[in-house]
């Protein structure tokens, strides 16, 4: 959390000199964005669970927005199928569909899709990038036990998957449709980053070591989701509303780090790459 408030206060000196986009024009009026807010967050939910009842169906496992074995250890085996139904789902329900819905009714700038300064955006997606990937190297050190082929399959492959099974819904889901709604609602740019940081929270309650078998289980899974995406939540909140571009969260603080500085030796596993 240090490191992220740290991130936080880099973000605010870095867009200091640009024209910070209005994200509450980008919704519309309070009704409207209230009743889009509340169906989202009701589809999101019912997408949650569909997730737990599409896997064992396919022969897989109920699945959350991301791989068991992402962040922390499990005895769960994945398998390439796994994978597959895990990030297809994922892109299908929390990406195509709801980008599909509200794009016939706002624009790629409404859904803060669209750069309006590309130039400091780039230079806030590499700087943050390059900081938050030497931070996670520094806790996550299974990439430098890869060999070179290993990595560089594993690298642009774990890439792809959490490109597609992750990166891409969370950006859609939350930070192209969800985040102008809470700001135009609150009125409020905290508010709207604590929420966030909670939705985020709240994609990922169902992860590949959660457990729910005793009250102290629920606890502790809920404990962990919290202190686990929370803040990350935080910090692509406060990159989106700086910028007005979800793609700067995506790219500087999703994509690569940690779904390739983490991940990769994840993906290495699974896939069998020697």
């Amino acid at each position: 959390m240090i490191e992220i408030f740290a991130l936080m206060v880099l973000a605010f000196f870095l867009t200091r000199k640009r024209v910070i986009p209005d994200m509450a024009t980008r919704a519309p009026e309070r009704r409207v964005a209230l009743r889009e807010t509340v169906l989202v967050l009701a589809y999101a939910a019912l997408g949650q669970v569909g997730a737990w009842i599409v896997g064992p169906a396919l022969g897989s496992r109920p699945f959350s927005f991301h791989l068991a074995g992402t962040l922390y250890g499990t005895t769960l085996t994945q398998t390439p199928k796994d994978v597959w139904i895990w990030a297809f789902y994922n892109f299908l329900i929390f990406a195509a569909a709801p980008y599909v819905y509200f794009r016939r009714r706002y624009s790629n700038t409404d859904l803060n899709l669209r750069s309006v300064d590309r130039r400091n955006d780039v230079l806030l997606i590499l700087v943050i990038l390059v900081i938050e990937s030497a931070f996670e190297m520094s806790v996550f050190t299974g990439i430098f036990r890869l060999s070179p082929r290993q990595l560089l399959m594993g690298a642009p492959l774990s890439f792809a998957i959490f490109f597609i099974g992750t990166v891409l819904p969370t950006m859609v889901l939350i930070y192209a449709i969800l985040l102008p709604r809470f700001l135009k609602l609150t009125g409020s740019a905290i508010s709207t980053v604590l929420l966030g940081g909670l939705t985020y929270a709240a994609m990922h309650i169902v992860e590949g070591w959660s457990a729910f078998a005793s009250p102290r289980d629920v606890a502790l899974s809920l404990l962990f989701v919290l202190f686990s995406y929370f803040g990350p939540g935080m910090i692509k909140s406060v990159l989106t509303l700086r910028t007005g571009n979800a793609w700067v969260h995506a790219l500087g603080y999703h994509a690569v780090a940690p779904h390739v500085v983490a991940d990769a030796p994840l993906v290495v596993k699974i896939f069998g790459i020697r």
